[in-house]
């Protein structure tokens, strides 16, 4: 099963400069692996050597932070949406 993968702008490099790819998988885990198999590289900006999300990493499916479902292990379905977000670090201001 194929679903939309969104990649935000710091990503696109490895995606030839597209904003939303194809790939297939049943997890997230899965989805990301299919991303490298395509798109080389990409795997290592998502994930450290230990195999987790990096830090700075923010991974929505249909909106809704992987962070607060099942991770990695998250199901993806026909129709989903998969949106990789980086997150975002606010300075102090003033």
């Amino acid at each position: 099963m194929s679903v939309d993968v969104r990649v935000p702008t710091v990503l696109r490099k490895h995606t030839d400069g597209e904003r939303v790819v194809k790939a297939e998988g049943s997890t997230v885990a899965a989805v990301i692996e299919d991303l490298e198999r395509v798109y080389p590289g990409l795997q290592g900006e998502l994930r450290g050597d230990d195999g987790a999300l990096r830090q700075f990493v923010n991974i929505y499916v249909n909106d809704e932070d992987i962070r607060y479902l099942n991770r990695l292990d998250t199901q993806i379905n026909p129709g989903d949406e998969l949106a990789i977000l980086p997150a975002v670090a606010g300075g102090g201001g003033g």
